[in-house]
Formats: structure tokens, C-alpha cells, sequence
């Protein structure tokens, strides 16, 4: 359920936690493997990012243009929320985590 009547939560990382409990609910393997899993699956959504860049510009004669610029995008979407549903599974605390890696990032690149 969203918080506005465009469709957009107005806490991503509330949106993250229904998520992965929605995943752990279902999860077919568990344990370390299954986290492992979660990890790996960033790289299927990376790969699925390349597929979308290539697709968008034509880059396989085979195939000519197959995507467009807004799949390349829904795929980036993709890997952050795939990157945030991993975070949480390691870290109940990922909210937290986040913000304080992204502030050393912003510190480190954008100065105090």
C-alpha cells in the first residue's frame, strides 16, 4: 500500500523491511547458502542492467534495439532495491548503515 496517490512510499527503507520479510516468508533455501543467494542475486540484476544498455543501443546486430532508456532505468531501480533487500539481510539495522556510509562517502567526496 502506498503513502500518496502517486504510488511512492514515503520511506524506502519501510518499503525494504516488507520486502525482505515478504522473502524471508518464502525462502526455499536458507542458511548461509540462502544468503549467499541474496548476495549473488545483485549480479543477476547487474547483468540485467548490461542486457538493457546493450538493448538500447543496438549493440547486438543479431538482435538490433531491444530496450529503451526507461528499462535501463526500471533496471537500475532493480539493483538498488536488490543492494537495500541484501543490506537488511545482513543487518537488521541497514537504515542505520546506510546513512552512515553514505555520509562518509558525501564526507570524502563532496568535503565537509
Amino acid at each position: 500500500m502506498s503513502d500518496n496517490p502517486d504510488g511512492v512510499r514515503a520511506d524506502p527503507w519501510t518499503t525494504i523491511d516488507d520486502l525482505w520479510a515478504w522473502l524471508q516468508a518464502d525462502q526455499p533455501v536458507g542458511g548461509g547458502e540462502g544468503l549467499l543467494l541474496r548476495m549473488l542475486k545483485l549480479s543477476e540484476e547487474v547483468g540485467e542492467v548490461a542486457e538493457a544498455v546493450i538493448g538500447a543501443t543496438g549493440q547486438n546486430p543479431r538482435k538490433g534495439v531491444t530496450h529503451t532508456w526507461e528499462d535501463v532505468e526500471a533496471e537500475l531501480c532493480d539493483v538498488v532495491i536488490t543492494a537495500m533487500v541484501a543490506l537488511r539481510t545482513l543487518n537488521p539495522e541497514a537504515r542505520e548503515v546506510f546513512g552512515r556510509h553514505l555520509a562518509r562517502v558525501a564526507d570524502r567526496s563532496l568535503g565537509a
